[in-house]
């Protein structure tokens, strides 16, 4: 499908994507957003937004007073390669979030980064590069505090160029297919009603099992304790 057709159609032709490597939920909705751009042409803005930041406990540092801050500093190299080329941050949030949250690997490790950007055939030199330039932090606040201006608390994230920001969908087995737009046709449609501000689905105990079961190898890779504040 063309981008005209989109247009027609009232779908939207580009869409600003917040996210977290760390969160589990985030990736499972960036594989759906591929396929939707795949079936659509949709162009994606790939953003930050940090739950490290977010989540943090009084008293402890900010992600960007820590020489090395798990999620923040993989945004940092996201920074730096969005710079030279936008498809370079897609690549990286790919392949770093496959590696936690598919393999199990530690991308939140520099070690374990370097190798990721030297499979993508970058010199691993990019990751000390990336966070020895203070406005990598810059660029990923700024991308940050945009999804706080418009109230967002977590990830994903959808914003849209008439103003709209959309917190979701959640999913954990993303839709392909005729399936993948139905739901984006479903998401679009919500901004149609301003005030229509929840709508969720109780998580029976099967679901959380199914969960578990997918977030398995993050809940076995990950480094941290998750903290998770009180949603407004």
């Amino acid at each position: 499908m063309s981008p005209a057709d989109d247009a027609s159609s009232g779908r939207p032709s580009r869409v600003d994507f917040h996210f977290d490597v760390m969160c589990p939920y985030a990736f499972q909705t960036s594989l759906w957003i591929r396929e939707v751009r795949r079936l659509t042409g949709l162009e994606i803005g790939w953003r930050f937004f940090s739950l490290e930041e977010v989540n943090r406990l009084e008293g402890k540092k900010h992600p960007w007073e820590r020489e090395w801050s798990y999620g923040w500093s993989m945004m940092r190299v996201g920074v730096l390669l969005r710079r030279r080329d936008p498809d370079l941050l897609d690549e990286w949030y790919l392949r770093a979030a496959r590696a936690l949250h598919v393999d199990g690997r530690k991308p939140h490790r520099p070690e374990v980064a370097e190798a990721l950007i030297a499979e993508m055939g970058l010199d691993p030199a990019l990751v000390a590069e990336a966070i020895a330039d203070p406005t990598t932090t810059d660029e990923v606040r700024t991308d940050h505090e945009a999804v706080l201006a418009d109230g967002g608390w977590g990830v994903p994230i959808l914003r849209f160029d008439d103003g709209t920001a959309l917190f979701g969908p959640v999913v954990v087995d993303p839709p392909t297919g005729d399936a993948a737009i139905r739901l984006w046709d479903l998401v679009c449609g919500w901004r149609e009603f301003p005030h229509l501000y929840e709508l969720q689905r109780p998580k029976r105990p099967e679901d959380i099992a199914l969960i578990g079961e997918t977030f398995r190898p993050y809940l076995e890779a990950r480094d941290w304790v998750t903290i998770q504040n009180e949603t407004p």
